[in-house]
């Protein structure tokens, strides 16, 4: 007894010696390293044959755990094991212990699906069958997104720009297209304005406007700046025959492409170019498509700039994992191609509507190189509404679906099979609208028709379902956690998935069937409103989860008490539906935005001269096409209307504006600018929003994900979108009311 509690006494002694004990996790984590370093890096691996070996072993050991079958006790006992080995690893950082995670979550993943092919289809009727054969096959949808998406984004490249060689006489030219269909002016302006601000040799540079809308105001424009108005006289194939028709009326060794309302910085070509004269064969280049103002998601939530959007994960992740692989998909603006590997695909595709990444594909076939810098180089509008959203979505979703079905990446030549798996996880990505209503409707078919679509016991399911779940949630927010919150993706993927389930499916019947449409920007929403008419199919699922919810209650005290933990694991289940819909049907409720200039967060040098020739210095808060905001250092009232001149700064040059006070405060300052003269708008361009560095205080800093915290996010947004949705009911059930009085008394 007396030693037992010696080493007790010795363990409490080890614990509090802190970071020089053997038990101090960084401690047994550091010895680990060095341990796995001394192994990855000892000569005897330059033996292929023992590499072989090694591999052939991992794997056995690998399938080993994958189909060895465990009662509930043994599975139990396993899942915990594997639990308490993630939870400690992830405390770490570096890619070594990301790797482990996201083997972990593999052997947890399959494991769960070869125990649901093995051990859960004995079922009883043909309605168990027909829906837990629906079930699976969602199930084993998601369980291959999520493994071809670890082998995608394993090992992100993160690629670093190639400095331009000092002999500006090796240069190669350039021609900047900016398409355009319907937009205002005012929405291209700037971006044609940054496009001729480029650090760039001016005879080695040349900008159009591609207008599809034939429009006398822009050919003016184009007259008054200097660049190149080229028209057609048709709308055919939309955005890639408008470039396809102007590719030969330009002139330019390399093609830089950005879309109408995408602001690129000066620095744009110098941070992409270097790329091409180093690799003879290289394609493509392509930036971060970044946006300054909020989607649907981000201003109906609340969350703009507090967290990371829904292209977060695919520009800050994905692509560079794609980079990797060579498989980095062109995206249609902020990117530069060269001209003659562009012309021998035939142009930009236009098989199909998504004809920037057919194109890519296209590229890829012939052998060429693509390459990813995820460094943000140009700005844009994101879409004003839900509505617009999903139409985008809808197009992208087709598209790729058109893809698979006439250009399938698994077949054909040229790529390799990092490659295939690359383009195919993209493709797969826009098929999740079925699933995701399986994955919604699923418990509902125990509470309706008493169906038992996995045919095991409630507490096994949960022993083998959660570490599948558990492992995922953990391994991803490693990957994703700074690109996307936990559990986000099924909010995104809720919003969406009635609505890319049919043209998804169409398109692999038929990829000629629907139109291309447009997304429009640089509009407004004048009001808060309950778009009704979009959300009708989540008030739908709401409904039926609702019900189900009703009679699982039901079951649970009254009908099925005999199999109590089969209902409790549907009705938590439904629950779990409920909280997404939720959130979704606050995505549905458009909040008003009437803005057509955004802020620019940034601080930059500044100057204030009063009327009096009094001088401050200060510094921008924000910016905008319409003012600024600025941080004085002291307390100073102006009063409104004063007439002042502001200026802005750039390295050595200093541009001054004329500007009126229209707010002051203590410290604060907003300004506003007088009627811009060409040149002073042009001056505007340059010392803010094609700033080199213009993007980098916008982006919010980068914060680990914490699932548990995520989830919490979710549920609070759910029960905010659901008391929005009740009082917009209501609303609604009061007019409809008070027409017919409205109607009498008129």
């Amino acid at each position: 007894m007396s030693d037992l509690r010696g080493r007790l006494r010795g363990l409490v002694h080890d614990l509090a010696e802190g970071e020089r004990s053997r038990l101090n996790p960084r401690y047994v984590y550091g010895r680990l390293n060095d341990w796995g370093r001394r192994v990855v890096d000892a000569r005897v691996w330059e033996s292929r044959l023992l590499r072989q070996v090694a591999g052939a072993l991992c794997v056995v050991l690998a399938v080993l755990i994958v189909i060895v079958p465990f009662d509930l006790t043994e599975q139990l006992l396993f899942s915990a094991v594997f639990l308490v080995v993630s939870l400690y690893l992830r405390r770490f950082v570096g890619t070594l212990v990301t790797l482990l995670l996201i083997g972990l979550s593999m052997l947890a993943s399959t494991r769960y699906l070869y125990w649901r092919f093995t051990e859960t289809l004995a079922v009883e009727s043909s309605l168990d069958l027909f829906l837990g054969t629906g079930l699976l096959l969602a199930e084993v949808y998601a369980w291959l997104v999520l493994m071809i998406g670890f082998v995608q984004t394993i090992w992100p490249l993160r690629r670093k720009p190639v400095p331009m060689p000092d002999d500006v006489s090796t240069w190669p030219s350039v021609a900047i297209l900016i398409p355009s269909y319907n937009e205002p002016l005012s929405v291209v302006r700037p971006t044609v304005m940054a496009a001729l601000a480029q650090d760039w040799p001016r005879d080695r540079l040349k900008v159009y406007i591609l207008d599809d809308g034939r429009r006398q105001e822009f050919r003016e424009f184009a007259e008054l700046v200097g660049v190149t108005h080229i028209t057609r006289d048709n709308n055919r194939h939309a955005k890639a025959g408008n470039i396809n028709q102007a590719l030969p009326k330009t002139e330019g060794e390399l093609v830089a492409i950005f879309d109408c309302d995408h602001i690129p910085n000066r620095s744009f070509l110098q941070m992409t170019v270097g790329q091409f004269l180093v690799d003879p064969k290289l394609a493509m280049v392509q930036t971060p498509h970044h946006f300054l103002s909020p989607d649907p998601f981000e201003r109906n939530l609340g969350v703009f700039r507090a967290m990371p959007n829904e292209g977060a994960l695919f520009y800050g992740l994905v692509q560079d994992g794609n980079d990797l692989w060579n498989a980095t998909f062109f995206c249609g603006s902020c990117a530069i191609l060269r001209r003659d590997m562009l012309l021998e695909v035939g142009g930009i595709a236009v098989e199909t509507v998504t004809e920037d990444a057919h194109t890519a594909l296209k590229l890829h076939r012939r052998g060429y190189n693509t390459a990813y810098i995820g460094i943000t180089q140009a700005a844009g509008l994101a879409t004003e509404s839900l509505s617009a959203h999903v139409g985008q979505r809808i197009r992208w979703a087709r598209g790729m679906a058109q893809i698979f079905r006439i250009d399938n990446p698994l077949l054909g030549p040229g790529l390799n099979l990092a490659q295939r798996l690359c383009y195919i996880n993209a493709m797969l990505h826009f098929f999740y609208g079925l699933p995701r209503l399986v994955f919604l409707t699923s418990p509902l078919a125990y509470f309706f028709f008493e169906a038992h679509i996995i045919a095991a016991p409630s507490v096994l399911i949960a022993a083998y379902a959660l570490p599948h779940l558990i492992h995922a949630n953990i391994a991803n927010s490693r990957m994703q956690g700074k690109h996307r919150h936990s559990f986000w993706a099924e909010v995104y993927e809720t919003a969406l998935a009635w609505y890319i389930f049919v043209p998804t499916t169409l398109a692999v019947i038929n990829p000629k069937l629907g139109t291309f449409n447009v997304t429009a920007k640089g509009g407004v929403v004048e009001r808060d409103y309950f778009d009704w008419k979009i959300a009708t199919p989540y008030v739908a699922l709401l409904a039926l989860n609702l019900i189900g919810l009703i009679v699982g209650l039901g079951r649970l005290f009254i009908w099925n008490t005999h199999e109590a933990g089969t209902v409790i694991l549907n009705l938590l289940w439904t629950l779990y539906n409920l909280m997404m819909l939720g959130a979704t049907l606050g995505v549905a409720f458009e909040t008003r935005q009437i803005r057509r200039s955004w802020r620019v967060r940034s601080r930059l040098p500044a100057m204030v001269q009063l009327p009096n020739g009094r001088t401050i210095a200060c510094e921008t808060e924000d910016y905008s096409e319409g003012g600024v905001a600025l941080a004085l250092g002291r307390e100073m009232a102006l009063p409104l209307g004063t007439e002042v001149t502001l200026t802005l700064y750039r390295g050595d040059r200093a541009y001054p504006f004329p500007v009126k006070v229209v707010y002051s405060q203590g410290e604060a300052l907003r300004l506003q600018f007088h009627e811009l003269s060409l040149d002073d708008y042009r001056a505007l361009v340059a010392a803010t929003f094609s700033r080199g560095d213009a993007w980098q205080e916008w982006l919010p800093q980068e914060e680990t994900d914490r699932p548990l915290r995520g989830l919490v996010e979710i549920f609070k947004f759910s029960i905010e979108g659901m008391r929005r949705f009740a009082e917009s009911a209501l609303l609604a059930w009061r007019l409809r009311q008070a027409r017919p009085r409205f109607k009498e008394l008129m």
